[in-house]
């Protein structure tokens, strides 16, 4: 009977066994077999895409062929999530929890006018700055309030003076009349030779210029186009203007999903005529190259281009502006109408390089760590500890030698130090508060405006960090004037770029950019940094300086150790100028995306890759820091306050470098302020870099000491 229990037991087990391997089987085909349909359906893709671009579809229009090209390149850009990611679309990833706007036919919309701008200067004008037809009058309900940050990067939409009507096409259309004398003249040929672009919105969509020929799609129109002598047969360059706009306003219009109609696309093409003008024009006035009865329609041709220059007895320049509207039907879904945009921009792949570029120097300085703690230290330490001899005790060398002097105060301005760090504690904190809130969809990084300004009322809020940090290390260094820290902690770099900027504002102001801040904002600015970062500042030096003094594992010998002569690769110049390499050197391929959102116009949405950098640069200082320092402590040289901190804190001289390497390599600016206003907003972004780094090298040097004196027995 028991040989019968345990053949049954044994049958029951093997069933069992087989069950589950079977179950196992079944769960793990599931996988797989969705990795193989995944895999069919890229090829599939793949094939698809060659296809199409060898029968010569292009990639800009709105047919189905030219969103299928799209959906392919932008494949990667479409997905949503950090470790799954699900299909989305670009409006839901530019664009979170916006719902497309319906409006019915015949309703009238406003367009929008904001920057005339050029990648060949730094110095953008606003579109009424130009000799254009003067603004329509709206409603208050109709005009786009500003922030503080569209205030100082100098974008104000305004109206447009095109007026258009929902699906209502519209021939051309006189504008208006307007008189060029002989300044306002050579300024425009001016912008035409810098290649100003005028920068039009409509719905909320950048207007822009596309060629199916050529497979390109350029925001903005051109205010003119410069023909070289070749061209026209006179002896020097010749200049002409664009007078004529024809706006294709492309749309969806789907009855059973919605009622109205949903704007997918704004294109315009301009026209450069020299109208037959008659007396003074208005919108219904007929002319004879426009809206007369018989009119031709309106196109370039080099024999009526507009020239800008003086009739032959010095008359100033008569110029009509004149438009046409188009409302072309399509079935590009109001979800895809952003791909056209980011057509040409780098794919998500080099984000990811770049950041398993900046692991692999992360994991190099971790093994150097890893080694110094576990092999060395830990060596040093057991040694240490089992000395038992005086004799033994005063054949210490190494890093325990300086064990009375490695926690005393620097001799050279403390107070600065102290600054220093917690200023660059500040920005660390506001900068990662603000990568946060991006996201966390609290913020769109897409509207430039409203980051700027989140970054700076972060920025402003986080003032109690740099006076709590601050007052602690100067406490630490036994300093007596705790008001003057306070007080300079609140007031250094605010007041140094403070300086700078309004420097750079007079040029700007001069020149007539639509950059040059006002009065008020400048006020705005005063009341934010007197009312509220410097209370706040004052608030955190109270907690600061009420903690106790921070603990330190060993006592401090009334009288300095002499530093011997220091080898040559912890001399303060080698250590400065190898320090800041690496910490640059992991952010450097992601700073190129960055700076050319900044100074390119392109455009920069992926906050989770900036958060990933901004950590991997935080590690790298401190273990570049941390290694730097041991090395020092090895040396006997117990001097590692200051160097801790200039050791990553030149990490933002090599971002000014490379400012100046971007500066010639990929921008092409023309004129001496341009190129002020360039390396003035860099110098601001150095400085700012400069002291998140070294105070993230200065606090990991302080908690590594910390770390390696307390694990050492100390007579």
């Amino acid at each position: 009977r028991c040989c019968c229990c345990t053949m049954t037991a044994l049958k029951t087990a093997v069933l069992l066994l087989i069950l589950l391997i079977a179950t196992s089987c079944c769960h793990a085909a599931g996988p797989l077999k969705k990795r193989k349909e995944r895999a069919a359906h890229a090829a599939a893709e793949r094939e698809k895409y060659i296809e199409l671009r060898k029968a010569g579809h292009d990639e800009v229009s709105n047919t189905a062929e030219a969103k299928a090209l799209r959906d392919y390149r932008l494949r990667a850009k479409k997905r949503k999530g950090l470790l799954r990611k699900r299909k989305s679309s670009l409006a839901a990833v530019l664009f979170p929890g916006v719902s497309p706007e319906e409006y019915m036919r015949g309703e009238d919309i406003s367009m929008f006018a904001d920057l005339v701008e050029s990648k060949k200067t730094q110095v953008p004008f606003e579109f009424y700055d130009l000799p254009t037809c003067p603004a329509p009058e709206v409603s208050y309900a109709k005009k786009i309030r500003k922030n503080l940050g569209s205030r100082l990067q100098g974008h104000d939409l305004k109206p447009a003076p095109f007026a258009m009507k929902v699906g209502k096409d519209m021939d051309c259309t006189p504008l208006c009349m307007i008189t060029m004398g002989g300044k306002k003249l050579r300024w425009m040929r001016k912008l035409v030779e810098r290649q100003y672009r005028v920068q039009l919105s409509l719905d909320q969509l950048p207007v822009l210029m596309r060629s199916k020929e050529l497979n390109y799609a350029v925001r903005g129109y051109p205010v003119g186009f410069k023909a070289p002598p070749s061209y026209t047969g006179l002896k020097n360059d010749e200049y002409y203007l664009y007078n004529h706009l024809k706006f294709t306003v492309t749309y969806l219009e789907d009855p059973s999903q919605f009622n109205g109609v949903r704007i997918t696309g704004f294109d315009v093409h301009p026209v450069s005529i020299e109208h037959q003008i008659e007396g003074e024009v208005t919108p219904g006035t007929k002319v004879a190259t426009c809206n007369a009865d018989g009119a031709p329609a309106v196109v370039n041709d080099p024999s009526s281009y507009l020239a800008l220059r003086t009739g032959p007895t010095g008359d100033s320049l008569k110029v009509l502006y004149s438009y046409e509207v188009e409302w072309v039907a399509s079935d590009l879904p109001w979800s895809d109408r952003w791909d056209v945009y980011l057509i040409g921009s780098p794919d998500d792949d080099i984000h990811y390089f770049a950041i398993v570029n900046s692991l692999m120097v992360v994991l190099f300085l971790t093994g150097a760590i890893a080694t110094i703690m576990i092999r060395t230290l830990r060596k040093d330490i057991s040694g240490y500890n089992e000395m038992q001899t005086l004799e033994e005790a005063q054949e210490e060398t190494g890093w325990k030698l300086v064990h009375g002097d490695v926690f005393r105060p620097p001799q050279w301005h403390p107070m600065l130090l102290s600054v220093l760090v917690g200023t660059g504690a500040q920005i660390g904190f506001a900068f990662s508060l603000s990568i946060l809130c991006a996201i966390m969809k609290l913020l769109n990084p897409m509207n430039k405006g409203q980051t700027l300004t989140a970054i700076l009322v972060l920025y402003v809020l986080s003032g109690s960090v740099a006076g709590y940090v601050s007052s602690r290390i100067y406490k630490f260094c036994d300093a007596k004037a705790w008001k003057q820290n306070t007080i300079l902690t609140a007031t250094a770099l605010p007041g140094a770029l403070v300086a700078m900027f309004m420097v750079l504002n007079l040029f700007l102001s001069f020149v007539g950019a639509a950059t040059a801040v006002s009065f008020l904002t400048i006020v705005a600015l005063f009341a934010l940094w007197t009312c509220v970062s410097a209370p706040l500042v004052f608030i955190g030096s109270y907690f600061g300086l009420r903690a106790n003094k921070v603990d330190v594992p060993t006592k401090t010998n009334q009288i300095a150790r002499v530093v011997p002569e220091v080898p040559w690769h912890v001399q303060p110049i080698v250590t400065t100028f190898l320090g800041g390499i690496l910490p640059f050197g992991s952010v450097c391929i992601e700073l190129a995306f960055i700076m050319s959102a900044l100074w390119l116009h392109q455009i920069y949405y992926v906050m989770g890759f900036l958060l990933a950098v901004l950590l991997i640069l935080a590690a790298t200082c401190a273990q570049v820091s941390i290694v730097m320092t041991y090395l020092q402590l090895c040396a006997e040289d117990h001097r590692w306050w200051w160097k801790s901190f200039w050791n990553t804190a030149s990490a933002g001289f090599y971002l000014f470098l490379y400012s100046l390497w971007f500066l010639s390599s990929r921008l092409d600016l023309v004129g001496f302020l341009p190129v002020v206003v360039y390396l003035t907003y860099m110098s601001m972004i150095a400085i700012c870099f400069g002291l998140f780094c070294g105070s993230v090298g200065f606090l990991s040097s302080a908690w590594f000491c910390k770390t390696i004196y307390g694990a050492v027995k100390v007579d």
